[in-house]
């Protein structure tokens, strides 16, 4: 199944971070596109957070939704985040799955697509930068469209090396 994924982190070696979960994400299956990095502002969280690293992913995975799921947050457990108790907080990783080919899953573990991805900058500027004609499988619309239509405040520019 081809994933849409997006990557973050704002605390300690944040490039370590995200190379770590890359080699993570290459590991459980093949990874098909990868965006440049993005430096971005906190949204939604405690004034005086660090800006972000975000990054979106395309992998190609055998993985069921929920397995990848259950995959994802052992490893960013494993990378010292609580996904349960972490909301709003700093993180060293953060991944979610943004959509699953054409999947739409509403159920108590999981939603795709990923319910607040049309809302967020950070998150869409990556992944139309490596997959801009997709199509959102409940809006059917592009997410170079969704992107266009949001207005948005966040401060988004690409992270040199």
């Amino acid at each position: 199944m081809i994933y849409y994924l997006s990557l973050g982190s704002n605390t300690g070696d944040r490039r370590f971070y995200m190379r770590e979960a890359l080699d993570f994400l290459g590991c459980i299956g093949q990874i098909k596109r990868v965006s440049s990095l993005y430096s971005t502002s906190p949204v939604g969280m405690p004034a005086g957070t660090g800006m972000f690293l975000n990054q979106a992913v395309i992998l190609d995975s055998p993985e069921e939704p929920g397995d990848l799921l259950i995959k994802v947050k052992e490893f960013e457990r494993r990378m010292g985040r609580d996904p349960e108790n972490s909301h709003y907080t700093d993180r060293t990783i953060d991944i979610d799955i943004l959509m699953a080919g054409n999947l739409i899953i509403n159920s108590k573990r999981l939603t795709i697509p990923h319910p607040e991805m049309t809302r967020r900058a950070f998150v869409l500027v990556p992944l139309v930068e490596i997959a801009p004609d997709l199509s959102h499988p409940i809006f059917g619309k592009s997410l170079s469209l969704l992107l266009f239509e949001l207005s948005s405040s966040e401060r988004i520019k690409k992270a040199g090396l």
